[in-house]
């Protein structure tokens, strides 16, 4: 009897001993696969107190994406869906929403031209407009490459002043309640471990007779400036996991 308990704790001992093994050799094989890869994570903090007091309370419709300075390649990072698939309640599409998005992601091509490379709209994550306070979202880079990340934003029904929900002057009404134009946050990224950046409010997005422009930053806008009230990008390792549950585009 006592033979055979000591079997059992030595065949117990045994087990977990390999047990612990396999553990050790697949942490370790993740920590591996991890070491020469660079994650760029943006971070965006909404007001909602401010977005309630637009005349929709609804959240803002977003893209970010990121440009290689020197060949001009265009990679999505995001955007919310309702943008990317044109669901605007009978309207198939509304690029005065994201004017910049649109032009470059979902603009014609000219016949026998290429457009600027870059993925196609079911290329990119998209997702419901987030309505929580805090967005994060990660995409891999190669280490040490340098891109420009953008982020497009439009709070619609946030008149102003400036841009009234219809203009008397000039007899117009705001067809679509864009209200404040869309703004672009800008940021020159390297992807070095540890970096940190913060993009910059650096002009407005306009949707005009079928033609997107970008603008310096008009003197009336006002509450769009804060909807966004904190932006921060990160350059971080992605974490070992046995199962990655989060979507990590690869560029």
């Amino acid at each position: 009897m006592a033979f055979s308990r000591k079997k059992i704790i030595k065949t117990g001992i045994i087990l977990l001993s390999v047990g612990l093994l396999i553990i050790f050799i697949a942490a370790g094989t993740l920590i591996i696969k991890t070491r020469g890869r660079t994650v760029i994570q943006v971070d965006i903090h909404q007001n909602k107190k401010l977005i309630h007091l637009s005349t929709f309370a609804e959240p803002p419709q977003f893209a970010i994406w990121l440009e290689d300075p020197s060949s001009g390649e265009l990679k999505n990072v995001f955007v919310t869906h309702r943008v990317a698939i044109g669901d605007w309640e009978g309207k198939a599409n509304v690029p005065v929403a994201l004017p910049q998005w649109f032009k470059q992601f979902r603009g014609k091509k000219k016949p026998g031209k290429e457009s600027a490379k870059s993925d196609g709209p079911d290329m990119v994550i998209t997702g419901a407009t987030p309505k929580d306070d805090y967005f994060s979202i990660r995409v891999e880079v190669k280490p040490g490459s340098e891109w420009i990340c953008w982020i497009e934003m439009n709070l619609a029904g946030d008149f102003n002043e400036a841009f009234p929900e219809f203009d008397r002057e000039a007899f117009r009404e705001d067809e679509f309640s864009n209200g404040q134009p869309a703004l672009l946050f800008k940021a020159d990224v390297r992807a070095s471990e540890n970096m940190v950046f913060t993009p910059v409010l650096s002009a407005q997005s306009v949707w005009e007779d079928g033609v997107a422009t970008i603008e310096p930053l008009s003197e009336g806008i006002t509450t769009a400036k804060e909807v966004f009230d904190k932006i921060q990008i990160s350059v971080i390792r992605p974490k070992p996991k046995l199962i990655d549950k989060n979507k990590i585009q690869s560029l």
